[in-house]
Order: C-alpha cells, then sequence, then structure tokens
C-alpha cells in the first residue's frame, strides 16, 4: 500500500507492508519506484498499512517543520545483510551530524569499504528516516544523494544550518 506525500523537496512515495514502512522514495520525472513489497499470504491488514502510512506523513511533516528529530514510525528495509548493517549504521548518526563515507565504513567494520557503503546509501530504500544524507564526502563535500544534491543540502540544512562548509 502507497501514499504519495507532498514535501518541501518535492513528492515522496511512502511504502507499506504489514504495518511497517518499507520504502520513502523520492518520485522522478512523476514517476515514483516504489519497492517491491514482499511476497504474503494475502492477510495484510489494510488498516495497519493506513495507519502507519498516515504515521509516517505525520512524522515527515514535523521532520520538516523543524519539530521532529527522531522518526518513531516502524521500518522494515529489506538489504543484503552488509547494506543492512550499513543501514543501521546511518541510524545512528544524531539529527543535525555528518559523517564521512570513509567513517561509515569504519562503523560497519570494513574501513577499505567507502565505496560498497556508497553504494549501500544509493539503495536505501527508506530515504530521510534511514538517513544517508547525513553522509558526505572527505573534507565536508556534498557527494551523491539519489534524490539530489539540492535536496542533499536542504536536509542537511534543516537539521544544522552550520553543518555545510562552502
Amino acid at each position: 500500500m502507497t501514499l504519495e506525500y507532498t514535501s518541501p523537496i518535492g513528492k515522496l512515495l511512502i511504502t507499506a507492508h504489514d504495518g511497517k514502512i518499507i520504502g520513502v522514495n523520492f518520485t522522478m520525472d512523476g514517476a515514483p519506484t516504489p519497492p517491491i513489497a514482499p511476497k504474503t499470504n494475502g492477510n495484510t491488514a489494510v488498516s495497519d498499512n493506513t495507519a502507519v502510512l498516515n504515521q509516517c506523513a505525520k512524522e515527515l511533516a514535523d521532520y520538516f517543520a523543524g519539530t521532529l528529530k527522531e522518526f518513531t514510525v516502524p521500518i522494515s528495509p529489506s538489504g543484503t545483510p552488509f547494506r543492512m548493517r550499513v543501514w543501521e549504521a546511518l541510524q545512528t548518526i544524531p539529527y543535525g551530524q555528518t559523517i564521512s563515507y570513509k567513517q561509515l565504513a569504519e562503523r560497519v567494520g570494513q574501513p577499505a569499504a567507502s565505496r560498497a557503503v556508497g553504494g549501500a546509501n544509493h539503495h536505501n530504500p527508506i530515504n530521510i528516516i534511514i538517513p544517508c544524507h547525513r553522509v558526505i564526502g572527505a573534507g565536508g563535500k556534498l557527494t551523491g544523494y539519489g534524490g539530489g544534491l539540492d535536496n542533499k543540502k536542504f536536509l542537511l540544512e534543516l537539521e544544522n544550518p552550520f553543518v555545510i562548509k562552502d
């Protein structure tokens, strides 16, 4: 089940399955790309998905209003074990702070895997809530973001206007 949410940085497609968020994705050129929901026996409770979609939209609205610093909506990303470790580590980066790809690679126990960490960030299925936007290049340089560098800059400045060094 999906919900289109209009944010200050464009439309986001929120996807839920089994009462958890499985995707928050930017829509590009009007063609949203939702994550594929796992196969079930058809017993998914629609009301659970509606409730969690509404909770996610409310939390995103509060985040963009500057009043929410930590999401509580239940999430369930799906990926390889390495990507899951990276996404878990991303969730430990405090609001308003950034780390480098190298630091993130060190956090997941693979200090030479900066590029692989970047790839995991690129495949993050739950943008903003899993804050891959908080990962920057060496020396504070803004690099790579599936939602575009302008949106990455917007999110970082929303969280901390002093974090970007131009």
